[in-house]
């Protein structure tokens, strides 16, 4: 594999600070969010913080199949991660994420009951450039 397209896709990932999450509805159908990205720990684990009362957390407890894309709209590039969305409410996972300015969404601080964390798994990526897509297990890279 091109080591080239593997770095591209890293630092597509970790130059980001938009990512858009999609779920499935109730009805089967896709729906899209841009969230800020965070945290930059790997490429196989996500997280993004949200709120507990989000249509997002209750589709993603029905449904946990996602897909989290990062993009470049000057060079026209993408990575669409593609796996699974754990929601997460422990106090460990929410510090991880943490920081004070977190109070204006959270007013009653890290232990907000509105306050929850998308754990995403990837599982593989197709990384678009140059009108070719190149599809990796996330082991791959």
């Amino acid at each position: 594999m091109n080591e080239n397209i593997k770095s591209e896709i890293r630092a597509l990932r970790e130059n980001s600070a938009i990512a858009y999450i999609a779920s499935v509805n109730e009805d089967g159908y896709p729906q899209t969010k841009a969230m800020m990205v965070l945290e930059h720990e790997s490429m196989k684990v996500h997280y993004f913080s949200t709120n507990t009362s989000s249509k997002r957390v209750s589709q993603f407890r029905k449904n946990p199949k996602a897909s989290v894309y990062y993009c470049d709209n000057e060079q026209f590039k993408g990575a669409l991660f593609t796996g699974t969305i754990e929601v997460c409410t422990d106090y460990e996972t929410r510090a991880l994420l943490w920081d004070d300015a977190s109070l204006k969404y959270y007013p009653k601080g890290i232990n907000d009951e509105d306050y929850s964390v998308f754990k995403f798994t990837a599982e593989t990526v197709n990384y678009y450039h140059g009108l070719k897509n190149t599809t990796l297990s996330i082991d791959e890279i």
